[in-house]
């Protein structure tokens, strides 16, 4: 048995999308397996995540997203996969308007879009998240500031736990070495997504993001970029409520409205195919 996928990115962070909506449904027990052998980029599609488009179980939601990293682990939500899935929906005719809330583990995120020419989206992402607990994150203290490896690192949760590391130069940092340290650091129960940020001028931050279960450096992660601006906002290197994020795939745009947080960015369709399971 064969069942349809379509590559997608966001700014260069690609994703397998796989509609259960209305097409065939795939054991939950599959879904791990799949992740691992399609998301390896030499044998397998390639990608940084596999995304899920399911009927919603909560009444308030029209879609509901399910997420695996590469490494076959759920996550909880995923920036850019909330993009590329809010396009998928309406490429499919799931959804008929121009907005839509979307069901994940982090909670409902809601999108507002305009799809002309090229297909623009802004995500309500919610509050940023600085309390240890809502991390989480071990130690006293409300406001994550520890010294780790040498480095000054803040963290909050966008969704998912990331840390925040303020440097010069990000051309000199090794992310993988030191980011994968940081994201295995006991202090970090269930791990943490790691940015390096470099702010550019009062209204852009530059971003390298190393990725909890992809385990190395993404071209671009939008949980990441609202992470790296909040902590931005909060620790006064930067004023406006206006931040454009520059990452390896390109930019993204954070705004803050009150205690809210929008990202607004891309999506677009690389190809479709077809991918082979074993029917039980």
């Amino acid at each position: 048995m064969s069942i349809p996928f379509t590559k997608m990115h966001g700014t260069g962070n690609d994703f397998i999308l796989i509609n259960e909506y209305n097409e065939r449904k795939i054991l939950n027990k599959q879904k791990s397996p799949l992740a691992t052998k399609f998301c390896e980029r030499r044998y397998g599609i390639g990608s940084d995540g596999i995304i899920f488009l399911l009927p919603p179980t909560l009444p308030e939601a029209d879609i509901k997203m399910q997420f695996f990293n590469p490494d076959g682990k759920k996550g909880e939500m995923c920036g850019n996969g909330l993009l590329c899935l809010a396009k998928f929906a309406k490429d499919k005719h799931i959804i008929k308007g121009a907005r839509m809330k979307v069901e994940t583990l982090a909670g409902i995120r809601q999108i507002e879009f305009k799809y002309r020419e090229e297909f623009l989206a802004k995500v309500n992402m919610g509050s940023a998240q600085f309390t240890r607990n809502k991390i989480p994150a071990k130690g006293s203290g409300t406001f994550l500031t520890e010294e780790l490896y040498g480095y000054k690192v803040n963290a909050c949760n966008t969704g998912v736990p990331h840390a925040v590391i303020f440097v010069e130069r990000l051309e000199v940092i090794h992310v993988e070495k030191i980011g994968r340290k940081i994201r295995h650091h006991p202090i970090f129960p269930d791990g943490t997504n790691v940015n390096f940020v470099s702010p550019k001028n009062d209204t852009t931050l530059q971003v390298r993001t190393y990725e909890r279960g992809v385990e190395k450096e993404t071209l671009c992660c939008g949980t990441g970029a609202v992470a790296s601006a909040a902590i931005a906002k909060k620790t006064d290197k930067i004023n406006t409520d206006n931040i454009v994020v520059e990452m390896k795939g390109g930019p993204l745009t954070i705004l803050f409205q009150e205690q809210t947080i929008y990202m607004k960015g891309t999506a677009q369709t690389v190809f479709t195919g077809y991918i082979p399971i074993t029917e039980e």
